[in-house]
């Protein structure tokens, strides 16, 4: 019909009571898209099937039914279901999807089925195809069709991918409680996807032992060359990246962590973005400091993320970051839901130390994961989880229109004590370094975490015991990029 939207009312026949049930038969087809994004026609011969059938929308005790309807920037709410899938596919067709993969035997040929088996008990990567055995027809079984069968317990989407030349590549990791699978599909000589099954095999050990430091839920995880760069449980679908295998690498890490925030949390991302894209840009961050040192990190952190929004004056900035999704646009949006919420997280973590933040994480992360947390019962949890009151902190971070600006008023060195009064213009409570240079040319450097802004959240006093004569200090926020630089040190 002309007036077709995303979400459609449909009555039932009679009320339904609490713990009651009801069945809902729906006959619809989806015609893919020629364009690929999120999902679509990646080149004629090579599919991404995604959004591609009807669902109930969710029914949470904060909004009853929620019928908010999609637009083209936006992410998604769905509720948790166990999906069954057949998809029936034209010989020569490797399908990857969602899910566990049921019936290997009865679509791949023999010396396939081998290696997929074989991959499934390996940390080696291998091909389970090249380009050339895939276009050879000797991959699949010799049907005019093949059903390829997939099943997916308790997960908020279902999705799948098929090509007939594909590069197929495999290898598994072993993680606490079980190995999990890592496949690719890719265009035959992709620089970045002939690494993308190791690198998934390091990002999926790293995440379960490190930050979040919650095994990853799945059994398995499967990268397809596409043009989206987007999640979707146990799959993404990436753009190729030949030319910056780091950035390339750094996109996996991000997609890969949405594994957690949203879908393991079940979080509303149609609603809330930075519950979930701030979480990916903090885990993207934290596995880069490991995979490419401090400095190269904190670069790539501040150059794509920080300095897009802290450079940029406009009034759409200015929204707090509470500010629901649907009413934030452009880069609004973007530095809202990744940047500034993404700093509010790695404040906290300066605040409270990295043991008792992780503890407050998994406090969260236990209590809520697959129950749709709203934003309050992340502030909420991270206080029990803390043991500490944070509301100040929250306040401060999300219902504000702050920004980062720090300018040192007045420095004065009286005997042995170094005073140096800080105004925080821009208000968001941060922790920075006080770089100390004395008269004989050495430096040295002191840490404030956010507690600084605890009692006075405008201005502070650091009273610093000195040794020696100083000649000048200096803020620096590092991460916390400072709007205007210039005014961050005095010369005493």
């Amino acid at each position: 019909s002309d007036d077709w939207g995303t979400v459609e009312k449909v009555k039932l026949k009679s009320a339904l009571k609490s713990k009651s049930k009801a069945e809902v038969k729906i006959e619809w087809e989806y015609p893919l898209s020629v364009q690929s994004g999120r999902e679509g026609q990646i080149d004629p011969e090579t599919f991404y099937v995604a959004y591609s059938f009807p669902r109930i929308s969710v029914y949470d005790d904060y909004k009853g039914w929620d019928m908010l309807p999609h637009s083209d920037r936006q992410e998604f709410y769905n509720d948790f279901n166990d999906y069954s899938f057949a998809i029936t596919a034209p010989k020569n067709y490797v399908v990857w999807a969602t899910g566990d993969f049921l019936n290997p035997e009865d679509v791949l040929s023999t010396e396939y089925l081998k290696r997929y088996k074989a991959s499934l008990k390996s940390d080696k990567v291998m091909h389970i195809a090249t380009e050339q055995e895939m276009k050879s027809g000797k991959v699949t079984r010799q049907n005019k069709w093949n059903t390829w069968k997939f099943k997916a317990n308790h997960i908020t989407d279902f999705c799948f991918a098929m090509s007939n030349h594909y590069v197929w590549d495999a290898a598994s990791v072993q993680l606490k409680t079980k190995r999990a699978s890592v496949q690719a599909g890719y265009k035959n000589g992709a620089k970045d996807f002939e690494q993308y099954v190791g690198w998934m095999q390091y990002n999926l050990d790293w995440f379960s032992k490190n930050w979040p430091g919650v095994e990853y839920p799945y059994n398995v995880m499967t990268a397809i060359q596409g043009y989206a760069d987007m999640e979707y449980p146990m799959m993404i679908n990436d753009t190729s990246i030949p030319d910056d295998l780091r950035d390339a690498r750094l996109t996996a890490d991000h997609e890969i962590a949405h594994t957690y925030f949203p879908f393991y949390m079940g979080i509303n991302e149609t609603r809330y973005a930075f519950m979930d894209e701030g979480w990916a840009t903090t885990l993207e961050y934290l596995i880069g400091i490991d995979e490419n040192g401090e400095e190269a990190a904190k670069e790539f952190y501040k150059n794509f993320r920080v300095k897009k929004w802290i450079t940029d004056p406009s009034a759409e900035q200015d929204q707090p970051l509470i500010t629901m999704s649907t009413q934030v646009s452009g880069a609004g949006y973007g530095n809202n839901s990744y940047v500034k919420a993404s700093l509010s997280y790695l404040a906290l973590k300066d605040y409270l130390g990295d043991e008792l933040f992780k503890k407050a994480l998994h406090h969260y992360m236990d209590n809520w994961n697959g129950k749709h947390p709203v934003p309050w019962d992340y502030f909420n949890s991270m206080n029990t989880g803390s043991g500490k009151n944070l509301n100040w902190f929250f306040q401060n971070w999300f219902y504000t229109n702050n920004y980062i600006d720090l300018k040192v008023e007045r420095a004065s060195q009286l005997n042995d004590l170094l005073t140096v009064n800080v105004t925080n213009v821009g208000g968001f409570a941060i922790p920075f370094d006080a770089v100390l240079t004395y008269e004989d040319g050495t430096t040295e450097k002191l840490h404030f975490s956010p507690s600084i802004w605890e009692k006075d959240q405008k201005m502070t006093d650091l009273v610093i015991p000195i040794k020696k004569k100083v000649k000048s200090v200096k803020l620096d926020g590092d991460l916390f990029m400072d709007y205007t630089p210039g005014d961050n040190t005095k010369t005493l």
